[in-house]
């Protein structure tokens, strides 16, 4: 999985895919997920284990998590609640978001 952390005036944000999800475009009717090299990619990217994945979720104020692994991941965790996850043209996608 690829990890990519940001530091923002609102606190850490994080994203988080499936390293095979990156660069793809999933559109379903009205909606439409991409998974770009800006945004979950990039040099600041890491490729991590589901550890890594799970310590830096815990720590986000916002997360934006995309692909099976990842997600499952972060549901297995507890982090992310299974009937908030949105299947989107076949890829799990959730958003974080630590009040």
């Amino acid at each position: 999985m690829l990890l990519r952390e940001r530091q923002t005036p609102e606190g850490v944000l994080v994203s988080v895919c499936d390293s095979e999800c990156l660069g793809e475009t999933y559109a379903e009717g009205e909606v439409s997920l991409e998974v770009t090299e800006a945004f979950y990619g990039g040099e600041e990217a890491d490729e991590v284990d589901e550890a890594t994945v799970i310590e830096s979720l815990t720590r986000a104020s916002v997360a934006n998590i995309v692909g099976e692994q990842a997600v499952s991941v972060a549901v297995e965790a507890g982090i992310v609640d299974e009937d908030r996850v949105l299947v989107v043209d076949g890829t799990h996608h959730a958003q974080l978001l630590w009040m």
